[in-house]
Order: structure tokens, then sequence, then C-alpha cells
């Protein structure tokens, strides 16, 4: 259970809960559905598929079967919502369980017509939502398509670095290329390494050292609560690190390594000591020396920064973001420290053409309750994402969990009143302690692309209903026609 007051949006995607959860035709198929990759390609634009055919699901929330030209609508001359029908239905969903009170925004994708604002102008604290605008500072200023790479350089006749290049999502084994964490793996690392040792005719021991020179400055941002890296939410950031900084890929909750140079070449090797045993005359390492430059022997490229930024959405990964963000500030020349990043976002988030006045950037994850954004300009930005001519933020959109199947949003949409809104509902979930946030879009059932920011502040904690007020929002969202 997430400790209150830290941020609890973590999760993956499973699937007894979403059978468990399955009370109605829609979702059961949608189940069946997932045996189709998600994803539809719009002039360019990469959207997670729509849910296989149910009786109540309207054709065209379906994957068209031919890509639409780019439109904000994806079904033409669909109508828009109207403003006042829409109001009084969530006037009835949108309120509080107990102390606190919503805000919120709902845009028409296509034309950024409002057709629904409560105190949208307000900057809020957002919780985890504050991951989207790391999402397009990074696809924006690093590319989509970019790569991280972990070199190890010969620093001497018998000594090595193992460089960090950006890349945390690394494990201990092979790569792995249809993976994003383990897309690089130190095992693969290691036998590309004693290859080129053993070409050179390099003998007995070998010392290797860690370089995480790409990042300076503090290793934890000071707004971060020192009880949330205790109880794991995150760790001290380097510019490589196994698991996302995580014993275990599959453990999320818990301590972390509190020294991730170090857990990499510890790991490194262990992976060297096998591939040195074996193929050849034997090659012995240990720790030691110091980081330095040189001849470049070897080195495994990471995932993507897109499928990055998708497994940073879908799992709410605090670390990463704090990485990508670092990762930000050095493509722009900033120091690759945590206030070169915040520096480094809010840029590109400029450059976006985003209205950032009155955003308070105090740490990119979210953890931090001194962050300030409204949902005007989370709307604003997904709109840019759905709609944009910006190319390379489209990238985002496959990250967004979707309702009732992924993410953090998988164990979501199984009541009555959102079940409406599963499959169809794919949004950036915040959880504070007296916060929770859901931004993101929805096709109607007419038709119309519609983006929504919704956050609570000085909610309840722990009450159920507000999650549930949040859910069955974007599910009103979902079942427009509003008119």
């Amino acid at each position: 259970m997430t400790p209150p007051g830290r941020d609890g949006d973590r999760g993956f995607t499973h699937m007894s809960r979403v059978a468990r959860a399955a009370g109605s035709a829609l979702l059961v198929l949608v189940l069946l559905a997932l045996i189709v990759p998600l994803g539809f390609h719009w002039s360019g634009a990469s959207f997670p598929a729509m849910p296989g055919p149910a009786v109540s699901t309207p054709p065209w929330q379906l994957p068209p079967s031919t890509p639409a030209p780019q439109s904000g609508s994806l079904r033409s001359g669909a109508p828009q919502p109207s403003s006042s029908a829409l109001s009084a239905l969530l006037a009835k969903t949108l309120v509080p369980d107990g102390a606190g009170s919503f805000s919120a925004q709902v845009l028409d994708a296509e034309t950024g017509a409002v057709l629904y604002s409560r105190t949208a102008g307000e900057a809020r604290t957002p919780a985890s939502n504050m991951k989207l605008l790391t999402a397009a500072a990074a696809l924006q200023a690093l590319g989509p398509d970019s790569r991280f790479t972990t070199e190890v350089v010969r620093t001497g006749p018998s000594s090595l670095t193992i460089r960090g290049g950006g890349d945390v999502l690394l494990t201990a084994g092979t790569s792995q290329p249809d993976e994003i964490m383990g897309h690089a793996g130190l095992a693969t690392l290691a036998t590309r390494t004693v290859a080129q040792l053993r070409a050179a005719g390099v003998k007995g021991k070998v010392s290797v050292a860690g370089d995480d020179g790409l990042f300076s400055g503090p290793a934890l941002n000071p707004a971060v609560d020192p009880g949330d890296v205790e109880a794991g939410e995150t760790a001290p950031v380097a510019p490589m690190a196994l698991n996302s900084a995580r014993t275990d890929p599959d453990v999320l909750t818990g301590p972390r390594p509190q020294d991730q140079t170090a857990t990499v070449v510890k790991a490194f090797l262990a992976a060297l000591t096998t591939a040195g045993a074996t193929g050849g005359s034997p090659l012995t390492f240990v720790a030691g020396g110091k980081a330095g430059s040189g001849e470049v022997l070897a080195g495994v490229e990471s995932a993507t920064v897109a499928e990055q930024v998708s497994w940073m959405l879908q799992h709410s990964d605090n670390f990463l973001t704090d990485v990508l963000g670092r990762m930000v500030a050095v493509k722009s020349g900033r120091p690759g420290s945590y206030a070169g990043a915040i520096a480094a976002v809010r840029s590109e988030l400029d450059q976006l053409g985003l209205d950032t006045r009155g955003m308070v950037i105090a740490d990119l994850s979210g953890l931090s309750a001194a962050n300030r954004v409204s949902p005007a300009q989370f709307a604003a930005l997904i709109r840019l994402m759905t709609t944009g001519s910006n190319a390379a933020l489209r990238s985002a959109l496959d990250g967004f969990p979707v309702a009732g199947l992924s993410g953090t949003l998988n164990a979501r949409y199984g009541d009555a009143s959102s079940r409406g809104g599963a499959g169809l509902v794919r949004a950036k979930t915040g959880t504070l302690n007296t916060v929770l946030s859901l931004s993101g879009y929805v096709v109607d059932a007419d038709g119309r692309l519609l983006v929504f920011s919704f956050i609570g502040n000085g909610l309840t904690p722990g009450a159920a209903g507000n999650k549930a007020a949040l859910d069955d929002s974007a599910t009103v969202l979902a079942g427009c026609g509003c008119r």
C-alpha cells in the first residue's frame, strides 16, 4: 500500500484485475482486442488503439481501417459537445469526497474551443501529471528516435572505465532488443569488451572504474521529501543505473540502491568475470582505478527516447523522469543538474509555445507539493500532443495509460459508473496525500476528440470517492454526445 503523502501512481498491466472488473461485454471484448498491438497512425500521429468491436461502442471509436486525415476529429463532421450539457453532467460527477476542490478544463482538440472550465487558470499541485511536462521536453529536445549509449573505454594498458550516457534502464543480462527495460544489457557489453581486450592481447588482471560525470550537482533534488527517498519513491540520480534504480525490476516498492554507479560497476564486474573465464586466455577483473578518457572498446544502446517516455508515463517512474530531465539539460548545454533540468524543461515548453506563466516547477516527477501547474496548461499541452504540428510530441501518446487496461489505470474503471470509459480514456494519473489529478484525451461517442485535465487539491486523504470522481468525469466525456 502506498504510504500517505507518497506518489502512488506506478503500476503494471494486471490482466486478472481487468478480468475481475469486466462486468460488461465492452471490457471483455477490449481484453480480446489486446492480442492486436495497441496503436493506429493518424497522418504521422501514433495513437493507442481503440478497443475491439462491441455492441455499445460506436464504429468511430474503433481503429480506422485506413489512416484518417490529420484532424482533431476521428469522424468527419462529428458534432462538438454542448458546453452547457457537459457542464450539467460534470457538476454531478466532479465532486470531492469530503474536503478540497477540483479544478478542470475540457477542450475540443480540433478547434481548441473551451467546452468546460472550472478555475482552470489556477495553478495547482498536480502530483505526477508533472511528468507530462518532462515528456514533452524530452521528445522535443532529444528527439523520439535518439538513444543513450553506455560505453567502455580503455584508460590504460590494464584499466577500463564504464561511462554512463543516460541509460538507467540497463539490466545485468544480455541485451533484449524488443524490450525497453533491458534493451541494453551488461552481459552483452561485457562480452564485447572481453572480445576487444583479447584482440588487443590484454592478459591478466584488469581494473574497472565507473564514470558518472555526465551529471553534476546534488544527486537528489532538495524539494523532494527525504521520506520519499527512504520509501523508494525515487533514488539518487546518476547517468547509468540498473533497472531504473531498482534491485529487482519487478519489485516497485521498498528501498532502492543509493549509489547507482557502484551498483552498475559491481554488476559489470560480475559479467566481465563470466565473459573473461571462457573463450580464450583468462582475464580477471577488479574494481579500482580512476575514471578517465581513452579508446572506446564497446558500447550498448538504450531503447529510444520515445520508448523511455512511454515507460515513464505508463509506470509513473519518478527516477527515470529526473534522468530524462537532466539529459534535456545536457542536450541544451546546461549543467546536468536538477536545477539545469528544471530550467531546460521550462525552456523547451516555452519553445513549444506553451504559456508557462504562473507555472512553478520544483521537481520534475511530481513528488514535491511545491509544484504548481494549471489544468488549462495541461490541457493545452495535451492538445499540442494530439493535434499540434510538432510530430515529435505525438510519441508521448503511446505512453498514456489506458483506462482499465494498462499502467497506472489498469485497476480502475471497473465500477458501474466508470465502466463506460474503460478502453477509451487515455490519461496520466497523479497521486499525493491530498492531491489527485487526471489529464488526458478521449474520443467521445460522436467521434469528437476531447482533451481534459482534472486536478484536485486539499482533498481528504484516502477518500475513495475522489478517484471515482475523476474516473466518472472522464467517462462522461467518453459518453458524449452532450447536446
